[in-house]
């Protein structure tokens, strides 16, 4: 790949949904970017940790704007092995974020070094024993929704597959893509998603076409979706819609307002406030650094919150 750092930093963070309607398919491709660098980079996570972490997120972000709903959905990965918790949620605003617990002596030993990438087929390696688990959360007067299936495969598009196949959900084809790439002496991740989906017949007005070729149709819109390079999926000087029309010009594609990502937080004084309130006040003293004040600090954007008696009596008088 050749491409400049405006390049990344002009980077999609976007989804673009498609619809196949001659095969009864809708879709949609998922670049990641500088959404990644902010994630990555501030945690300063070891290349055997990002990459799953970038194929998270964008796993994340497929799924979720495939889906209607209002508020956040979350996309958690959790394992007995030295990668012990992956999390990445997004809000229906387009507010991105993620992050990794890991233990660094076990990871090393089972890449073969702290640096090592990821290899392929790393969910065993990486996590173990575990789940994935999906939650769409639309606020405390809505029903939470969740699905979890075992971590069951090589990768985490492997997970997903698995987590459709067990569902009742339509037939799904992902597959992911994620790479750290160096441009002008300047590293940037990269992340890709190709998501398609069979919808239902009366949705697709297929309701007179038969079943074998409704599936001889979904087989051929997953091979042209698996035929898509790595190379294309991350390329920045290639556009969304120029891949889109090279995979599928002979079903003419049919193209869908993109929507927009970045990384943002959800944290903030408030939200603290509410989880310290929720704690009895004696069992915050594990909590207090040297100089006495009660810290915490935000796992996704390691931003810390401090607070002295002044303010915790403000928290404990407020919910007396």
């Amino acid at each position: 790949m050749n491409a400049s750092s405006e390049d990344f930093l002009a980077s999609d963070d976007q989804a673009l949904p498609f619809q196949l309607d001659a095969l009864g398919v809708r879709g949609r491709l998922v670049r990641l970017g500088p959404s990644l660098d902010a994630v990555i980079e501030r945690h300063g996570y070891p290349i055997g940790v990002a990459r799953p972490l970038a194929e998270a997120m964008v796993l994340c972000a497929a799924l979720a704007t495939s889906l209607k709903y209002d508020g956040i959905f979350t996309l958690q990965i959790s394992g007995d092995g030295p990668v012990r918790l992956l999390v990445t949620d997004l809000t229906t605003d387009g507010a991105l974020r993620g992050y990794a617990q890991f233990d660094s002596w076990k990871l090393a030993v089972a890449l073969g070094g702290g640096t090592a990438e990821a290899p392929e087929g790393y969910v065993p390696k990486l996590f173990g024993h575990g789940r994935l688990a999906f939650t769409v959360d639309q606020g405390q007067h809505t029903e939470r929704y969740q699905g979890i299936v075992p971590l069951e495969g090589g990768s985490l598009a492997d997970c997903a597959h698995t987590y459709f196949r067990q569902s009742e959900q339509l037939p799904t084809g992902i597959k992911l893509a994620a790479e750290r790439i160096e441009s002008d002496g300047v590293a940037h991740w990269r992340a890709a998603a190709l998501m398609v989906q069979q919808m239902p017949e009366f949705d697709a007005g297929r309701i007179d076409v038969d079943h074998e070729q409704r599936e001889d149709d979904w087989r051929k819109a997953v091979i042209l979706m698996a035929s898509a390079t790595e190379a294309e999926m991350l390329d920045p000087e290639l556009p969304d819609t120029t891949l889109l029309h090279r995979l599928f010009h002979g079903e003419r594609p049919r193209l869908f307002t993109r929507r927009n990502f970045g990384a943002r937080c959800r944290c903030s004084r408030k939200r603290i406030d509410r989880v310290l309130r929720s704690i009895q006040r004696q069992e915050l003293d594990d909590l207090r650094d040297p100089s006495g004040r009660v810290v915490v600090k935000c796992e996704f954007c390691s931003t810390e919150y401090g607070y002295d008696d002044h303010d915790l009596d403000r928290i404990y008088v407020s919910a007396a």
